[in-house]
């Protein structure tokens, strides 16, 4: 009688083991001790694709069921979807990939991680030790292909030198500033046995992170900010990251002072906050990117002055301020702008030591003067720079994502994008309230990432809400990922603002190209609701502005159900506003009528 795959599996994990696991003498070959380390790190979900160099770590995930395998369509999705994983629940994401062709799909993944500063282990297969440098069937450099898109990366040659390698690589991408770490073992390594040890902890020589801050420069930093007239609180994806938001929010408290958060950074302040005064940056508020040039003291944690944040270095240099900056990441203070006082440490512990000098100092802020900073911090949010023509006739995109916050504010609700308009939308007309609940590609700007993100995060967090806002062009670089939602069973919602362009890129086109519009638009695109009718799921074509909500209340209410919302939207609307390339933050157009 032929038995089932579920039969099979569980007649090989009903077979003992030749000896314990945990005895000083048990023998395990290098997939099996590949194993026990993940479950020492207490990994439960692994995303992956086999190939011919990892079958031997693909026959010890099959021996097992604590870790649970997730079968992505692409390489690329599954470091996207390990990705999102870590994003929403700050744990280390692993993905598994083949040699060659496997590593070389998951790179730009890695490399989105890596600019997002994202904790991830990638174990990668390779061709067997001696046949390295020859150009095996199926080889690649991965050691050097990688190397500039990961914070550490590793080639393990002896099986005895494995587990005590994953242990470095957690290591490594959890702590200091965090990052993607590639682990690549070759096959022969996967099959040769070893006695197995897990160190419970490690000590590495040439990295040891520094964590508490210098007092001495908190101090300066604390005086600095009680005589300040015009101050302002600036902060980014590394307070996020270092799980910072609640002592944000305690010294915003404290303090009184205005706050603003990166693209990254969304959620450490409530976005509901009135000290909170939106995104800054090329499409942040008119508001936050005034406040920044105008103010005398600015206190920046776990930022990086980016050139999406201030634009122009030499405009921002333009006006005298001083500036103080937070960062874990040495080598992240004065990359682009000078401070006046840089304080290297974990954010968090930084933020307690200065909450609790400010509570201890005798002096308090100058009342007075920070009145008269947010009166004028008034005045300019008075432009109300994020209003928008609401129509009738066509459905404005803006409206779409207003309508689901309003829906889904008091639910435990995560929202992934992919990159281009629909993203600067989410992150301008969805208040996040809650930090790890807006997930999006920042650095590398990586379209394709928010349906594997989504998958990812769904099957951490199975009870949430899971909306994926997207694009015709964006959703369609991943979009044979439906097929791993249905196997499963990851009821996501995909909110596609459908304007018939590279929406962005088009916008691009208009302003600075005389309206050629070179290859943005699409010309052929699928029938979505089919589409994903053909995957198992529900498509719903949303066409006139009154059927959006009913929509999206459709959508949440099919909770087991992955829908597809092909939403067509204004294909002339723009991003408002918008700094231009080489600009100061402070030149800002606000709409068409600034043209």
């Amino acid at each position: 009688m032929d038995m089932s795959a579920a039969e099979i599996k569980r007649a090989a994990l009903a077979q003992p083991p030749s000896s314990s696991p945990n005895s000083p003498t048990a023998e395990l070959n290098g997939s099996e001790i590949l194993v026990r380390c993940l479950q020492a790190e207490g990994v439960r979900h692994l995303w992956g694709y086999p190939g011919g160099a990892v079958l031997y770590i693909y026959d010890a995930l099959y021996k097992q069921d604590s870790i649970q395998h997730v079968l992505v369509r692409h390489e690329q999705a599954a470091v996207h979807a390990a990705d999102g994983f870590a994003r929403a629940t700050g744990e280390v994401g692993v993905a598994l990939v083949t040699s060659g062709p496997g590593v070389t799909n998951a790179i730009t993944g890695i490399a989105t991680a890596y600019m997002d500063s994202i904790p991830m282990v990638i174990i990668t297969g390779q061709v067997p030790t001696p046949a390295i440098g020859l150009d095996a069937f199926q080889e690649c450099d991965t050691v050097g292909i990688t190397r500039p898109i990961v914070k550490h990366n590793f080639l393990v040659k002896d099986v005895r030198d494995l587990a005590v390698t994953l242990k470095k690589a957690f290591h490594i991408a959890r702590t200091g500033r965090p990052g993607p770490v590639v682990v690549d073992i070759p096959k022969d390594v996967s099959l040769a046995k070893t006695t197995f040890s897990y160190p419970e902890r490690i000590e590495m020589r040439s990295y040891n992170p520094v964590r508490k801050g210098h007092s001495g420069q908190i101090r300066k930093a604390v005086q600095l900010l009680l005589q300040a007239k015009r101050p302002y609180i600036y902060t980014g994806g590394g307070v996020i990251l270092g799980e910072a938001a609640t002592e944000l929010r305690q010294l915003v408290d404290l303090l009184g002072f205005p706050c603003t958060n990166t693209l990254m950074g969304l959620g450490a302040m409530p976005g509901t906050d009135p000290r909170f005064l939106g995104m800054l940056g090329m499409h942040g508020t008119y508001e936050a990117n005034m406040t920044m040039q105008h103010c005398d003291v600015l206190l920046a944690v776990g930022a990086r002055f980016d050139d999406r944040v201030i634009g122009n270095p030499k405009h921002f240099g333009s006006v005298e301020r001083k500036i103080i900056h937070v960062d874990i990441d040495p080598s992240s203070i004065s990359k682009r702008v000078r401070v006046d006082i840089p304080i290297v440490g974990d954010v968090k512990d930084v933020l307690q030591e200065l909450i609790a000098q400010i509570r201890e100092a005798q002096a308090r802020p100058d009342a007075d003067a920070i009145n008269a900073w947010w009166s004028q911090i008034n005045g300019w949010r008075s432009r109300d720079c994020l209003v928008y023509k609401d129509s009738d006739e066509v459905i404005k995109p803006q409206m779409v994502v207003d309508t689901l916050w309003k829906l889904t504010r008091d639910r435990d609700t995560y929202i992934t994008s992919d990159v281009g308009q629909h993203q600067m939308w989410a992150a301008q007309y969805y208040k996040f309230d809650e930090p790890r609940r807006w997930i999006n590609s920042g650095g590398l700007g990586t379209m394709g990432v928010g349906l594997p993100y989504a998958m990812g995060i769904k099957l951490a967090k199975p009870e949430s809400d899971v909306f994926c806002i997207t694009g015709e062009g964006s959703i369609q670089m991943c979009i044979q990922e439906l097929s791993t939602c249905f196997q499963y069973k990851t009821p996501v919602k995909i909110v596609s603002l459908n304007n018939r362009y590279l929406g962005m890129v088009r916008q691009w086109q208009e302003l600075d190209y005389e309206g050629r519009y070179s290859h943005s638009y699409m010309d052929a695109l699928p029938n979505f609701v089919k589409l994903a009718e053909a995957y198992g799921h529900v498509g719903i074509l949303v066409e006139k502005p009154g059927d959006v909500e009913p929509a999206l209340k459709e959508a949440m209410r099919l909770t087991d159900r992955t829908v597809f919302l092909d939403i067509r939207t204004d294909p002339t609307e723009n991003v408002w506003p918008m700094v231009k390339a080489g600009k100061g933050i402070s030149e800002m157009l606000l709409g068409s009528e600034d043209l």
